[in-house]
């Protein structure tokens, strides 16, 4: 073994070190905290974005970037983390990670142009970005025994933080004097909340994990040669594809789905009902996935699961989508807890948790560049077409492949 692999060793924290420091609490406690601030920099501004736009000037191409913007900066800062992670540990750059998304969120709003008010957005989604490679890192180093139900728990709470802020965001605004610059800025303070929790479990790390960790420059031979070879592995190229396919769904839902209903003939609240529904079912779903996932060696046949159900929902779209709209929007929801399923997959097919922090990068960044054009199709074909016949039907040719792609990454295989 090398002195490289040594050195991991060293680094991974020890359980019977959580255990007897209280570890485990803090480290479910930040995990909670981290988890609850990765969305609402991004479903807190639709609610008021007309608002937004009017306020500073924003053109139509501008709030179109914006909305490309998340999936662009978690596809190109997401692979920074692991060498991040290297030279701090995962927990400190996850508490940095927090203290970025505050920053970036109180001052976003203080902008007075498009430029700005991008460029500050930026410095928020960085910090999501690396949160998110690092997360089911830090689940594998704290928890190794159960990775599915810590990976339920804080996907669980990622849904909670996105729901409350997409419905909490206007209320907050009209409560704070009608000002959406309030009302967003407002975001900021539960970021700023999950800083000590995670500059405390960074400083948990044994004295003997941070030399060993210094001692293993970023640059060294042996950090290289383990990434070639992930790059050749086909259980990573499989979840990369598949989470890019999950995050090409959601996306297309997230953007999409209210003008569905819209266009069938339903109105825009029920229409915005339908929507959170698809959304809400994430809450309770996502830990029940992500514990029963972890606790089996094979999870291609949940991932085909989730793909059927995909399908119906869009069956049931582009035939009939007023007969049943609950009901398609229920598919549809059950079918986007693919991304709990994804991130327990990346945490169990890695043998250890440097090979899962790259991993975690490696199919993070490179999924989310394959997500980036599916919405922008959709539209293009929406727009061409005048009808959601032809959207609908590349939505499920790309679930098909989802559902191909998840069959290959759940297969009980492991990287490193």
């Amino acid at each position: 073994m090398s002195s490289f692999d040594d050195g991991l060793r060293r680094v991974r924290p020890s359980r019977r070190l959580d255990r007897s420091t209280g570890g485990y609490l803090l480290a479910a406690t930040a995990l909670v905290l981290a988890a609850v601030n990765l969305r609402p920099a991004v479903t807190s501004l639709g609610p008021v974005l007309e608002e937004v736009r009017a306020g500073i000037g924003m053109n139509a191409t501008s709030a179109g970037l914006l909305a490309a913007l998340p999936a662009l900066c978690f596809a190109l800062v997401g692979p920074a983390a692991p060498r991040l992670a290297r030279w701090r540990g995962a927990a400190a750059v996850v508490a940095l990670g927090m203290a970025a998304i505050a920053a970036g969120l109180a001052l976003r709003p203080l902008t007075g142009n498009t430029a700005l008010f991008v460029t500050v957005s930026v410095l928020a989604l960085a910090g999501i970005a690396v949160t998110n490679v690092l997360l089911p890192v830090v689940v594998k180093q704290r928890f190794p025994d159960r990775v599915g139900a810590m990976t339920g728990l804080y996907t669980t709470c990622l849904n909670l933080g996105a729901t409350t802020a997409a419905a909490g965001t206007v209320p907050l605004t009209g409560a704070l004097g009608g000002d959406w610059r309030m009302g967003l800025a407002a975001w900021a303070l539960l970021a700023a909340v999950a800083v000590p929790a995670w500059a405390a479990l960074a400083r948990q790390r044994p004295a003997a994990a941070r030399t060993a960790g210094a001692a293993v420059p970023p640059t060294s031979p042996p950090d290289r040669a383990p990434g070639r070879r992930l790059v050749r592995e086909p259980v990573a190229w499989a979840l990369a594809a598949y989470f890019g396919l999950q995050a090409t769904a959601a996306y297309i839902v997230i953007g999409w789905l209210p003008q569905m209903f819209r266009d069938a003939g339903l109105g825009a609240e029920t229409a915005g009902l339908l929507f959170a529904l698809t959304s809400l079912l994430g809450v309770p779903l996502a830990y029940v996935l992500g514990a029963v996932a972890g606790r089996l060696p094979n999870q291609s046949g949940i991932a085909v699961a989730l793909g059927l159900f995909g399908l119906a929902g869009y069956a049931g779209l582009w035939a009939a989508p007023t007969a049943a709209p609950w009901l398609w929007a229920v598919l549809l929801g059950v079918a986007n807890c693919s991304f709990p399923l994804a991130l327990t997959m990346i945490g169990m097919r890695g043998r250890d948790g440097e090979t899962v922090t790259r991993l975690s990068a490696f199919a993070q960044s490179t999924g989310y560049l394959l997500s980036i054009p599916g919405p922008i199709i959709v539209g293009v074909l929406y727009e061409h077409s005048g009808d959601w016949q032809a959207p609908l039907g590349l939505m499920a040719l790309l679930m098909l492949l989802q559902l191909a792609a998840g069959f290959l990454a759940g297969r009980d295989r492991q990287v490193g």
